[in-house]
């Protein structure tokens, strides 16, 4: 049933068992923190007083600087994690901020003309007011939906599908916003009992060089999607003779925009869309898995493994009727 040769990789975004009410932003964690350190020293006030008459019926202090105190260490914590997610954040999109100006140079090289519109933003280091942090599930993030663009407490899941057989042969999870270093730890988890795909379609989530090293240390040819077309191209454009190779010093990007342009490219990037979707629509929609049940990074992990056994499962049913 399975001879694995061109697989299809994508992601899709899980709902986290956590409430977006049970969650704190950096800006409103700091505004919570100095109000809170600003109570525990009135209280430690009120407590040094010899005369206790002021103090109202039912207080007792020691008690409510306990209870700040905690409050106080919770949000150390949370502070801690999202300055640490900034910093890891700060580092890819420094990564991303470099590979963007040298295809911007390599664009000017080639065409002998200078770019038009704005330069990249370099990125602006450290926490930003909108970072949040969730309570209830800590190890979950926010993420933007790219159906509604709305933003929700997700997970980020991940597949690897067979493209002849559509059966997932690689799993991964991960609470990275983006898919941008997803490539790595979803072909990975391959095992090599089935042994190694020859080729890899990809949308232009993965597009970077984390993606293509990935691919190069195992010998996957990958297929990478450089930007979205545009609908209903022209004849002219459909139609028009494929052009000149790039040069051998050309970037990886114009390679693979030129690779995509090919009729291998076009046969094995075309065939995404029928294989890998398809799956993440039949576990969402027909297996009606939409949110995880557990908490914590590993717990989910393991619940996103078993929703592919469980999708495999049908699949393998399936096909011992063809």
């Amino acid at each position: 049933m399975l001879k694995l040769g061109t697989i299809s990789l994508d992601g899709t975004k899980i709902h986290a068992d956590a409430s977006k009410r049970n969650a704190v932003s950096y800006k409103r964690l700091l505004e919570l923190e100095a109000h809170l350190q600003t109570e525990v020293e009135e209280l430690f006030i009120l407590s040094e007083q010899s005369d206790q008459q002021e103090v109202p019926d039912g207080l007792v202090v020691s008690e409510e600087i306990a209870r700040r105190e905690d409050r106080l260490r919770r949000l150390t914590e949370a502070k801690a994690v999202l300055e640490a997610r900034a910093q890891e954040r700060t580092a890819a999109e420094q990564a991303e901020y470099e590979e963007k100006m040298t295809q911007r140079a390599e664009r000017e090289r080639t065409t002998g003309r200078r770019t038009g519109g704005r330069p990249p933003t370099p990125p602006v280091p450290g926490a930003r007011s909108a970072d949040q942090y969730n309570f209830t599930d800590p190890e979950s993030r926010i993420m933007k939906n790219p159906t509604n663009a709305g933003y929700a407490q997700d997970y980020n899941a991940q597949i690897a599908v067979d493209q002849r057989s559509l059966l997932i042969v690689g799993w991964a999870h991960s609470n990275h916003p983006n898919d941008s270093q997803e490539a790595e730890p979803t072909l990975t988890a391959i095992p090599a009992a089935i042994g190694t795909p020859k080729a890899a379609a990809l949308d232009t989530g993965y597009s970077g060089p984390a993606t293509l090293a990935a691919c190069a240390k195992r010998g996957i040819e990958p297929s990478i999607a450089t930007g979205r077309d545009p609908h209903h191209p022209s004849w002219q454009q459909r139609f028009a003779p494929l052009p000149e190779p790039p040069p051998d010093d050309a970037s990886a990007l114009v390679k693979m925009a030129y690779k995509l342009k090919t009729a291998v490219g076009k046969a094995i990037y075309g065939a995404r869309k029928s294989t890998v979707e398809p799956v993440i629509g039949i576990i969402k929609e027909v297996l009606g898995f939409r949110q995880f049940s557990l908490r914590g990074e590993q717990a989910a992990a393991g619940e996103w493994c078993l929703v592919c056994l469980a999708f495999n499962l049908k699949r393998f049913h399936t096909l011992s009727w063809a």
